[in-house]
């Protein structure tokens, strides 16, 4: 197995999340955000310096964070945004040897929502093109439980994965969002694992009928527990910190003191590597 993380939760700048990771220790990061802007829909010259730092960094990318389907992303949303954010991704994916890119299923349309039958048909056509894609073009979908159809219950993702007959799909489980959603995250996890390719690592706990993100295994997303088991079946794919600590990126929320922001994510990394140490020893 190896660590990654999230890495514009340490800073924006390319040289900040690089750093944040080489301070870990760790030879990877996922890359989402660089000065703003997804990995996906950066400028081919934005992108081709990032390349140059990582490279010179010596570092790997682990995955794509891309906003494919997120939750920005209604499925009434034109498709063609999706397939046009995968056709740039996969020749930068290759470019730098990444397998993964983190999708979502589509959330529904709040003020023009479908039924849930006419949804998840739309949900699930919709990711069969992009598996098409990811598979012709050799790199993998990852999809997250989080938002979208395929995330309200295990048993969706389970139905999408199965109605997407391509090798080219499997599942990025992230150990926080079932406690975001008011699921079980141990049901979750287990139902889901056939199709585990990933992990992100979240925690949090339920707080006034809210989730609050906390340090792993401080929370309810049985981190230590899901770990260790993971483990011990022989998993040896990468864990990815998405801390939501001081930056919540998709809610917009994210501190102004860079020292708070960098600090709180190089924590959160090396509270993870004493958990996973802790696993280890009790072998």
């Amino acid at each position: 197995m190896f660590f990654s993380g999230i890495s514009d939760e340490a800073g924006q700048p390319i040289a900040t999340q690089i750093k944040a990771h080489k301070e870990l220790g760790w030879k990877h990061l996922e890359l989402r955000m660089v000065d703003g802007t997804n990995i996906t829909q950066l400028s081919d010259s934005d992108f081709d310096a990032v390349v140059q730092a990582v490279e010179e960094a010596e570092m790997k990318v682990s995955c794509f964070g891309s906003a494919i389907a997120n939750w920005a992303r209604p499925i009434t949303c034109d498709p063609q945004i999706d397939v046009d954010d995968l056709a740039r991704s996969i020749p930068r994916m290759k470019r730098m040897g990444t397998e993964f890119i983190r999708v979502m299923s589509y959330p529904n349309d709040q003020d023009k929502p479908l039924d849930e039958p006419a949804w998840r048909k739309e949900a699930i056509a919709r990711i069969n093109t992009l598996a098409k894609m990811a598979e012709d073009g050799g790199i993998t979908l990852a999809h997250e439980n989080c938002s979208g159809w395929g995330g309200l219950s295990a048993e969706n993702s389970n139905i999408l994965l199965g109605e997407v007959d391509s090798p080219a799909r499997k599942v990025v489980y992230d150990t926080g969002n079932p406690v975001s959603y008011k699921q079980d995250a141990w049901d979750y996890y287990q139902t889901v694992y056939d199709h585990i390719a990933y992990v992100h690592i979240k925690d949090a706990n339920i707080v006034d009928g809210e989730a609050v993100y906390c340090y792993c295994g401080e929370g309810q997303g049985r981190v230590k527990e899901t770990i260790a088991d993971l483990l011990a079946k022989g998993y040896t794919g990468g864990f990815s910190i998405e801390p939501h600590l001081a930056a919540i990126i998709h809610t917009g929320e994210s501190t102004t003191n860079l020292d708070e922001l960098y600090n709180s994510y190089t924590k959160y990394g090396r509270t993870l590597m004493a958990l996973v140490d802790e696993i280890k020893a009790a072998k």
